[in-house]
């Protein structure tokens, strides 16, 4: 009994561990399971202002705008479309939450009472009385407007969507001019500013100025290390700002037809020759048949398509041309028709001595002689063309003449009646006077009514199967061998295949280099789990493999020193060059002109003579505030220190100044400046505000 007791307390026991293992693991699995939180994936592509942006708020505000463009035009929205859509979801979705909070801490509100003030009261939103003008009289008619609002529940669905949609950008829209109209009206011009602006702008000086430039001092003589490209880019780190950013190298598998695709593409296109040439409806087949371009249309002989132009007159109706190159597309024409039209068209060139307005009666004369003897010239055999090229003022000189082909009605009157008057091809026997001069005419195809009905059928040739599959399976082991940055570069040169490199990529990017569809491939090089040093699966882009490696992750703030190198590199070489001069200019004394000639070759003086403080240029130097500013700074007859610029160091003199006179009253000026600002300050507003907002854009995570 004591046993059996002892085994009851025991089993007791474990009972009591067993549930509470049990209750646990439940809780532990409920904590960290597919619906928990603990567990949930991340769902947000951004923060605006504090505030989470879910992926579903950001395609809820995308699917608006995307119907709002559907009921505007009517049209499918294409790839490139959406993604123009995405942003303007984005900026949609700042606006909102970053200048709400700014509307929200001044107390600014748009009232029911003001929204329908703005519908149909007396402050009619400047978008509805544009959507309800009369167009007899070009104002707004507000009868107009009182019908529609009065239907609109009678109207189809997606009209009266499309009104609700509209109502809803009514208050934010108010709101945001509150905003703007308010600190619109916290600007002031001083008189002291409206005098300063006068001065740059009436002011003027005479300078002299030596100038070195860095160009002078060859790269190879000035040497620079890594720690002084650090130290640089540390102190002016405000100047190299930047984005988050990837680097990558990566391999191209293009996918190209083998010569096994080339036979099978022929036996397919002469099928579809003969099928072209049998079919009963030469447009219907073409539409069904071409892969792009136009199916079918009518052509007069100036448009014909080149390959067909070239033998118009042997053209004939039923048959098949082709196949002609176009591009790197193979193209079938088909003559479906041929017929007459009620306008004549015809070819020719002309050499046109210019003879028009402005010109002397005795210029005239001396044209309409140098016309007569080219034309005793051609009678004589002389090669039109090359006369044309020689003489003629006409851009059509380069082409020999050649005007083309064109219809009827294109001309001016003289010259058009010339041609068309003329029933075979040859020289018109008269010099032909127009408003543009003398024209000698030379009719290379006659006047033709001949209209073609040209049906075209467009095959490109495309890799099969096999040679995508073997495409595929090469970069697929390739990437399944490069287990880093030096297996790929190994492997590449093994394989003979061309590493390419790509820096500064942007998470939004949808571009890497000639790769036009590359998002996928952004999306990996920013991805949370993948590491610097990763190599990619195999991307399928633009009809070819490509695999990559990370090279590089840039930070959101100061650039690494690797993506700028080439610019840092060029700036303190720049100032160790500007050092270099400054120090030879420190042993040398005299006038500009003796410092200019015992520097050497390499300084030069010169003369401005109309400098003015807002024109921040010099002729020879280029953009050079310093200078501009030095020389206003300085006494007539006094020189400065040498300046760096960003092309050279600069010693300027000034000669003399002249300073505008006062005026009595600067309100036209303090009225420039005003609107000047203003103009901007809406602008200057929105990036004040996504700036104190800090703005984390994670789209790239999904799109």
């Amino acid at each position: 009994m004591a046993v059996i007791n002892t085994i009851r307390e025991k089993l007791g026991v474990l009972v009591l561990v067993f549930i509470g293992l049990a209750i646990g693991a439940f809780i532990l699995a409920d904590m960290f399971g597919p619906g928990s939180s603990f567990n949930a994936p991340d769902r947000t592509v951004g923060e605006i202002a504090g505030q989470e942006v879910s992926i579903d708020e950001f395609n809820l505000k995308v699917e608006e705008l995307e119907n709002q463009y559907q009921m505007r035009t009517g049209a499918p929205i294409t790839e490139a479309q959406r993604a123009a859509i995405r942003n303007q979801a984005w900026e949609a979705l700042i606006a909102e939450k970053a200048f709400r909070q700014q509307f929200n801490r001044l107390g600014i509100v748009v009232t029911d009472d003001e929204i329908v003030d703005m519908v149909q009261g007396n402050n009619i939103s400047p978008e509805i009385q544009q959507a309800f003008t009369n167009p007899e009289t070009g104002e707004f008619d507000r009868n107009q407007l009182l019908s529609y609002l009065q239907n609109i529940k009678s109207m189809p669905p997606q009209q009266q969507m499309q009104w609700y949609m509209f109502e809803q950008t009514l208050r934010p829209a108010r709101a945001r001019m509150k905003y703007d109209n308010l600190l619109l009206k916290s600007e002031y011009i001083t008189t002291a500013e409206a005098q300063r602006e006068h001065n740059s702008q009436n002011a003027v000086a005479e300078v002299r100025y030596l100038y070195i430039p860095y160009y002078s001092i060859g790269d190879s003589a000035v040497q620079v290390s890594d720690s002084e490209l650090s130290q640089y880019l540390e102190n002016n780190k405000s100047r190299y700002q930047a984005e988050a950013s990837r680097s990558i190298k990566y391999v191209v598998f293009p996918v190209q037809a083998s010569e096994s695709d080339r036979e099978t593409f022929n036996q397919e296109l002469e099928q579809l020759r003969n099928d072209f040439a049998a079919a009963n409806n030469d447009s219907t087949f073409a539409v069904r048949n071409t892969e792009a371009g136009p199916a079918f249309a009518r052509y007069g002989l100036d448009q014909l398509p080149a390959q067909l132009q070239s033998n118009a007159g042997q053209l004939q109706e039923g048959q098949v041309y082709g196949p002609f190159d176009e591009n790197g597309s193979t193209v079938l024409y088909k003559v479906s028709s041929i017929t007459s039209d009620t306008v004549f068209r015809a070819r020719a060139s002309h050499i046109l001595l210019r003879a028009g307005e402005g010109t002397t009666p005795e210029q005239k004369a001396e044209a309409r002689k140098r016309a007569e003897g080219l034309l005793s010239q051609l009678r004589g055999g002389a090669d039109f063309a090359q006369l044309a090229r020689e003489n003629s003022d006409d851009p059509s000189a380069s082409r020999g003449g050649d005007l083309g082909w064109f219809a009827q009605g294109r001309m001016v009157e003289p010259f058009e009646n010339a041609v068309f008057e003329k029933n075979e091809a040859g020289l018109v026997n008269r010099v032909v006077e127009t408003n543009y001069g003398y024209h000698i005419i030379q009719v290379t195809e006659p006047k033709t009514n001949t209209v073609y009905k040209i049906a075209r059928v467009q095959a490109d040739m495309t890799p099969g199967d096999q040679t995508r599959n073997e495409a595929y399976r090469r970069a697929e082991i390739f990437a399944a061998e490069a287990n880093g940055p030096e297996d790929f570069e190994r492997l590449a040169k093994e394989q003979s295949l061309n590493v390419q490199e790509a820096r500064g990529i942007g998470q939004n990017d949808r571009r890497v280099d000639n790769i036009f569809n590359a998002r996928q491939l952004v999306m990996w090089a920013f991805a949370n789990d993948t590491d610097q040093g990763e190599v990619s699966k195999v991307f399928e882009l633009d009809d070819q493999y490509v695999v990559a490696v990370l090279t590089g992750q840039g930070k959101k703030g100061t650039a690494q020193l690797a993506d700028v190198r080439d610019e840092v590199l060029a700036q303190v070489k720049n100032e160790k060059k500007a050092k270099q001069i400054k120090d030879k200019l420190a042993s040398l004394n005299g006038s500009l002109d003796e410092m200019a000639q015992k520097y050497g070759s390499d300084a030069n003086v010169y003369t401005a003579s109309d400098v003015k403080p807002n024109v921040y240029t010099l002729s020879a130097v280029g953009y050079a505030p310093e200078v501009v500013g030095a020389a206003f700074g300085l006494n007539e007859g006094a020189r400065s220190k040498p300046l760096e610029t960003q092309q050279g160091v600069v010693i300027v003199e000034t000669v003399n100044k002249t300073q505008p006179a006062e005026v009595a009253d600067y309100g036209s000026v303090k009225e420039q400046l005003l609107q000047r600002r203003s103009s901007r300050t809406p602008y200057l507003i929105s990036e004040a505000i996504k700036e104190k907002a800090e703005i984390e854009d994670e789209r790239y995570k999904y799109f």
